[in-house]
């Protein structure tokens, strides 16, 4: 049987989406997971013994995961302000106030930075210098990061989730609302980008499906408690944790369960990363999971001394992930044996950003760390 073109074309974006998802977008990692699928893989390879490059220290507790674009890295703080730094040196280059924390990780996209605070307002602002562009009211915090995608001619859009129970759509450009979606409850984290969908849990123990079209509700999944964190989107399915201990994959196009996961006691609150065969996540049972990505059996566990609300990344052979135990800890993708760790001595729930071969990572005790191979 002979396929139609258009069909045949369909067909070949779905799968190359697929494959940009899980191998990573490219050397930059410009929001947080590191591209709209929110997939948690990053491109090129890590060194075995990274060293310190630099700090840099705020005046508050860094929660929020950074983005690394263009030699820049942009982070935000509790202490109101969103910074962009040299990746080079850790230099500020600028920083922007809001009115309160900024736990959400920014999004770098055409030359604009997009955060938002728990002032409850999105900002876009340039990246070059950190002016304002405009901002975008919602009713309450804003503690997840913004996603974008394209719209039908090809116009930017920036998504956001909010406390005010809803998901929030807007133009890239100019800040304008293209669509509300309302919940009922709270969604804490981010909102993942596939194939013309959203998907995104919150605080109503529900798992969304939204057509990014037009707002319209696809289909609507119990997720059996309410999800802190966010799903990664790959090839049809979802893969995300809640905080009634249970991790699961969920078919998206049947609305059903694929496998769940549940070993002790203990909730979910982290974001997984997905490969083409594995899931990882970590556990506030202080431990980092690896699961086979197909049935959800467990390939390894690794014990921190601190439960790991911190996102894992997976770069090459090697997976990056904070713990509130106050270490940064490499282990392998292969077998979880510890690779490396570095001391940062408070808790780090801020997830690692790993881009040209460089681990960007904040902490409770307020400052911004870089990792890699020192040059000679």
């Amino acid at each position: 049987m002979l396929i139609q073109p258009v069909m045949f074309v369909k067909r070949l974006i779905v799968m190359l989406s697929g494959l940009l998802c899980v191998s990573g977008y490219g050397a930059d990692w410009p929001m947080f997971r590191g591209n709209p699928a929110l997939t948690g893989v990053a491109a090129g390879a890590l060194s075995d013994k990274p060293s310190l490059l630099w700090t840099f220290k705020t005046r508050g507790d860094v929660k929020s995961s950074a983005a690394i674009v263009g030699g820049r890295v942009f982070v935000g703080s509790s202490d109101t302000n969103l910074y962009a730094l040299d990746l080079a040196s850790g230099k500020r280059l600028w920083s922007f106030g809001t009115s309160s924390s900024v736990e959400s990780s920014p999004l770098v996209l055409d030359g604009k930075v997009f955060v938002g605070s728990a002032d409850g307002f999105l900002y876009a602002l340039k990246a070059e210098d950190g002016t304002l562009i405009w901002k975008y009211k919602t009713d309450d915090k804003i503690l997840g990061s913004p996603n974008w995608f394209a719209g039908t001619n090809g116009e930017k859009r920036i998504l956001i989730g909010s406390y005010d129970y809803r998901l929030h759509c807007v133009d890239a450009n100019t800040g304008k609302t293209n669509w509300v979606f309302e919940t009922s409850n709270y969604i804490n984290g981010s909102p993942a980008v596939s194939e013309g969908r959203t998907v995104f849990g919150g605080c109503d123990a529900l798992l969304r499906v939204i057509s990014l079209a037009d707002g319209k509700q696809l289909k609507e999944i119990d997720a059996g408690a309410y999800v802190a964190g966010s799903a990664a989107m790959v090839e049809g399915r979802a893969y995300f944790g809640h905080m009634d201990n249970e991790f699961n994959c969920v078919d998206l196009n049947l609305g059903t369960n694929i496998w769940k996961f549940r070993d002790r006691g203990f909730p979910y609150f982290s974001s997984p990363a997905v490969t083409k065969d594995r899931v990882v996540f970590g556990g506030r049972d202080k431990q980092l999971h690896c699961l086979n990505r197909a049935d959800g059996k467990r390939i390894w566990t690794f014990a921190s001394r601190g439960k790991v609300d911190s996102s894992p990344v997976v770069c090459g052979d090697k997976v990056v992930v904070g713990s509130s135990d106050g270490r940064l800890y490499i282990v392998s993708l292969k077998d979880g044996k510890e690779l490396w760790s570095y001391e940062l001595g408070q808790p780090v729930e801020s997830s690692p950003a790993v881009a040209d071969s460089r681990i960007v990572i904040g902490c409770d005790d307020g400052s911004v760390y870089c990792f890699g191979t020192k040059s000679n």
